[in-house]
């Protein structure tokens, strides 16, 4: 299938320079809330990039929970493949594609884990039935069909009956604390507008610079 043809030109306003915050995380904040107040659907949907311990890429869309000026947070099974993978190599990259504004927005840093106490925090917000389905799936593990886990949530359901739902201790929270922040926004003729922030440790701030698209 020849795809040549199938092209978009992009409408939006060139970007300045001095015009963005000199906050990357502001910058992704007001970025962030023009997200929200879009027809995006999830637009705190990202794809989170690891790599395994031959070298292997692998990408998969997870949830941001929350964000603030230590990093991005999102919640999984500790025994998944990609927590797996960051145990093994914590450098990571998240990519928000906020295609109806655009607009993407790019991060490179490292991930921890959260304190099992934030986890906890986090976990007690969780609707019912994304607490016991925390429970059911041994996230990345082979399943011979699907009623196994029906049945194993009707088990759950049986055992949590009243009373709150514990947190498993193979679930919590990854945070990405961000060496580099890119913001790309479509231009006319393919002139894209890509401005890169990278943190500095020593300077404890934020530079910025633009790329050629």
């Amino acid at each position: 299938m020849d795809l040549g043809n199938v092209r978009k030109e992009y409408s939006r306003p060139s970007i300045e320079i001095d015009s963005l915050d000199p906050c990357a995380m502001k910058q992704f904040e007001a970025w962030f809330s023009e997200a929200m107040d879009s027809s995006i659907v999830e637009p705190n949907a990202m794809v989170l990039s690891t790599v395994d311990s031959r070298g292997q890429p692998a990408q998969r869309t997870v949830l941001l929970k929350y964000f603030d000026h230590s990093g991005f947070v999102f919640f999984t099974n500790y025994e998944s493949r990609k927590a797996n993978h960051i145990d093994g190599n914590a450098q990571v990259s998240l990519l928000f594609p906020w295609y109806g504004l655009e607009r993407q927005v790019e991060v490179s840093g490292q991930a921890e884990r959260v304190s099992s106490g934030e986890s906890l925090k986090y976990f007690a917000l969780r609707p019912r039935g994304s607490q016991l389905a925390a429970w059911v799936s041994r996230q990345s593990s082979v399943v011979p069909t699907r009623s196994v886990l029906q049945n194993k949530l009707a088990e759950m359901k049986a055992r949590f009956a009243s009373g709150a739902i514990p947190m498993p201790t193979a679930w919590g929270g990854f945070r990405v604390r961000p060496c580099r922040i890119e913001f790309w926004q479509g231009g006319g003729s393919r002139l894209h507008d890509r401005i890169e922030y990278l943190w500095s440790d020593d300077q404890e701030s934020w530079t910025r610079q633009r790329l050629a698209p």
